[in-house]
């Protein structure tokens, strides 16, 4: 328990400073959730849902911690939790897995929450943009809250990205929380460009309402360890979501990407698609599972991992689940893992192009098809170029921030 204990510790000494910064919404939530992390501790990997995680050594190091709150100007339709409507307010840690250790130490710990409200038949025409920039002369642990509430036909595109600009250790612990109601739409985006030496929690929580659409990306472009967790509850019939994932990872880099969908009413559908590239010894996980509830008859769920070793000493981790429980339902799911096509290899080269060429075009025609699902264009152009830029090896050079011109 020792990496558990210095973050107990530090609660303890602090919780004044905390509580006297931060809503009464969010006061009332730290004990309860001290008491679940002290009982539970860091899940090792006997725990189903991080067995490709080894969460206490990524928690380990002394790291300082952030304990101010938000500030600056907010984009359009985002609030600090404490000038919220109460009924927004209330919503707080109502979606999380309050049971789980990484999100009680979130909830221990946040100081602030960022909201982002779409009101009633609001169409949001332009994308929030949310840029997480991590940056400070010592080794730091974020603590990071966003809560998402779309009322009733609201329409919005959210894009998180986390970016590093200097080159210390950093921790970055998130937790997303997001709330749609009938008829809603959304499309939520994470990219991360961070460096080596970061190590980020990345948990969303969705919560879907009749007649909604849920589109969510997590595309992981250079990292450190990294392990994003998506859960989503489709509670009203007609719900749809879509999640795509693209990790494009080399060097000792580690991705693990675990999603839970539950259909938990008729005539739902979601669909998933996640690829990685693995080069060098990158270690990649895709745990992702489908659970189909009693009584959920009609529903339609597709889920898909496919991905591309570029080395034989990069590693890949697969582990599509499907569980069923109504009688009356199409769904399926697959993995493949595969090296470079030898045969597109030696044609492309006959045709006069470099081997190092031809094997960067066919890593990111292998991307494209997660780049492409993505609705937002002006994001995805964005994304073909960072791709293209990542694979040459330019983000990486860079750490993502151009930290050694």
């Amino acid at each position: 328990m020792k990496a558990e204990k210095q973050y107990i510790d530090f609660y303890q000494e602090v919780r004044f400073r905390l509580t006297s910064r931060s809503p009464e919404e969010m006061n009332l939530q730290r004990e309860e959730a001290l008491r679940t992390f002290a009982a539970k501790g860091f899940p090792s990997r006997k725990v189903e849902r991080y067995r490709y995680a080894n969460v206490e050594a990524d928690f380990a190091p002394n790291y300082g911690i952030q304990l101010a709150p938000l500030s600056g100007t907010l984009p359009s339709h985002c609030f600090r939790i404490a000038d919220a409507e109460p009924r927004i307010r209330a919503l707080y840690n109502k979606v999380a897995d309050t049971a789980d250790s990484i999100v009680a130490l979130n909830t221990m710990l946040c100081v602030d929450t960022l909201v982002v409200h779409v009101p009633k038949a609001t169409r949001v025409e332009h994308p929030i943009q949310i840029s997480n920039v991590l940056k400070g002369e010592q080794d730091t642990m974020v603590c990071r809250r966003i809560l998402v509430v779309m009322d009733e036909m609201a329409e919005a595109d959210i894009i998180i990205t986390d970016r590093a600009a200097s080159g210390n250790r950093f921790l970055t612990n998130q937790v997303i929380e997001v709330v749609m109601e009938e008829g809603a739409h959304l499309s939520l985006y994470e990219v991360e460009e961070t460096h080596l030496l970061c190590t980020r929690y990345s948990n969303v929580f969705v919560r879907q309402g009749k007649n909604s659409t849920l589109h969510h990306s997590n595309l992981t472009l250079f990292n450190g360890h990294t392990r994003n967790r998506l859960d989503v509850l489709m509670q009203g019939e007609g719900s749809e979501v879509t999640a795509n994932g693209c990790v494009i990872a080399d060097k000792m880099q580690h991705v693990d990407n675990n999603t839970l969908i539950e259909h938990l009413v008729p005539n739902c559908q979601s669909h998933e698609l996640y690829k990685y590239v693995l080069d060098d010894s990158a270690v990649g996980a895709f745990a992702g599972k489908v659970l189909v509830h009693e009584g959920a008859q009609k529903t339609s769920s597709k889920e898909t991992n496919a991905n591309l070793l570029a080395t034989r000493t990069a590693r890949m981790y697969t582990q599509p689940m499907l569980e069923i429980y109504a009688d009356d339902v199409q769904c399926s799911h697959g993995s493949t893992v595969g090296q470079m096509d030898e045969t597109a290899l030696f044609y492309m080269r006959q045709r006069g192009i470099d081997e190092k060429e031809a094997r960067l075009l066919l890593k990111a025609a292998f991307i494209t098809e997660v780049i492409e699902n993505i609705p937002l264009e002006s994001l995805r152009d964005r994304l073909h170029v960072l791709v293209d830029k990542r694979l040459r090896g330019e983000l990486s050079k860079c750490e993502g921030c151009k930290l050694c011109k």
